[in-house]
């Protein structure tokens, strides 16, 4: 059999909500998609359901509960005067680029955050802008993102 370098296809990352029990296989998992040269993502374009170039990735948010990567931040505006939130939960990983699964427009509409300065309720807010599911954690602050 054939091996192939998997970055060559397009790969669907799904956020799964619970643990994955690990499987005995040398096959690449979901989880193991998800979280595969996360750090490589940076720099890499986006492009939104339709095909359309966003921009490119700046940073990436993850939940500090579940640790899958939530959001990325993308330079927005003609000279990449702020950066706007994008989901990256059902990212489709290609060979050049990240398809995320929302649309430039509602990149654009989002709520405008300044990432470093993220609260509980802006974090509310961009969950429920992008229809995700928002619970915030038990603690001081009620966080759930942080930037790595």
């Amino acid at each position: 059999m054939m091996e192939t370098d998997s970055t060559d296809s397009n790969e669907t990352a799904v956020n799964m909500p619970t643990p994955v029990e690990p499987v005995d296989t040398d096959e690449p998992t979901e989880t193991t998609v998800l979280h595969r040269d996360i750090a490589e993502w940076q720099g890499r374009q986006l492009v939104d359901c339709d095909g359309e170039r966003i921009g490119k990735l700046e940073h990436v948010y993850f939940d500090v509960e579940s640790n899958e990567p939530q959001f990325g931040t993308v330079k927005e505006g003609l000279f990449g005067r702020h950066l706007a939130l994008v989901p990256l939960a059902g990212v489709t990983i290609g060979p050049d680029s990240l398809q995320v699964p929302v649309t430039k427009e509602q990149i654009r509409v989002a709520p405008k955050i300044e990432p470093g300065d993220l609260s509980q309720a802006d974090e509310s807010r961009l969950y429920h802008h992008y229809q995700l599911n928002y619970t915030p954690l038990n603690q001081e602050n009620g966080r759930r993102l942080a930037r790595r």
